[in-house]
């Protein structure tokens, strides 16, 4: 398996594109070349890319309606080079959905270091994205957003009910006490009988039926409380 980041340099400066491909091949990148916009959109759409590197001026078809069009299906992330160097052209290519820009004359140690730069970055909102789904067989929750979907069908849930389910996904197979569901869903010393917690427990478990899975995830062991299982 070849886990090395893929750049893909779209430059019609066949010198440029090439200078840059050895530097980032330098710092452990892989790279493809194109020196025009025709099979750009194609190309993404087949490869596996990182990160692209776009010229703003192309044959057949400029850097910005690229990028525009790659917005459309993709959020690889998007470094312009452009030898425009007015603000309005510098604020249109960010617009387009581009990550950073670089002026041209520019060092390719500089766009390397652009390139690091945004990968990192964009690499570091993945895993936060990543982290904040909690998935237990087909029940995701974004816990950022509270949103539940059920085989990537959204359900409405109270706030109750969502950190009910959320502290039964956190520790699935385990039994948690009516009491200890009563300790996370309501932090305000308020009083609340355990028929509560069994009323909500009941309206998430017909919440989450779904005739893909007629049996309930949610277990009520007599006694002592509820598990995800």
């Amino acid at each position: 398996m070849n886990d090395k980041q893929q750049i893909l340099i779209v430059e019609d400066e066949p010198k440029i594109a090439s200078v840059l491909a050895e530097f980032l091949q330098a710092e452990g990148f892989q790279t493809s070349i194109l020196h025009d916009g025709l099979d750009v959109v194609e190309k993404v759409k087949s490869g596996q890319f990182d990160l692209i590197i776009l010229d703003i001026m192309l044959p057949h078809k400029d850097g910005l309606t690229l990028c525009k069009e790659i917005r459309v299906f993709s959020q690889i992330p998007v470094l312009m080079l452009t030898a425009r160097v007015d603000e309005i052209d510098r604020l249109m290519g960010l617009g387009f959905g581009a990550d950073d820009y670089v002026c041209k004359p520019f060092s390719s140690r500089e766009v390397v270091a652009r390139v690091q730069a945004i990968l990192r970055r964009t690499t570091n909102s993945i895993q936060a994205a990543s982290d904040d789904l909690l998935s237990y067989k087909h029940i995701v929750l974004d816990q950022a957003r509270h949103v539940c979907t059920l085989n990537s069908k959204r359900v409405e849930l109270t706030p109750v009910e969502f950190k009910l389910l959320q502290t039964l996904m956190l520790k699935p197979s385990i039994v948690h006490s009516r009491d200890t569901l009563m300790d996370k869903c309501y932090d305000d010393s308020r009083i609340v009988s355990t028929r509560t917690i069994d009323s909500h427990m009941k309206n998430l478990r017909n919440k989450l039926a779904d005739e893909d899975e007629p049996n309930s995830l949610l277990h009520s062991i007599y006694g002592v409380g509820y598990k995800i299982e």
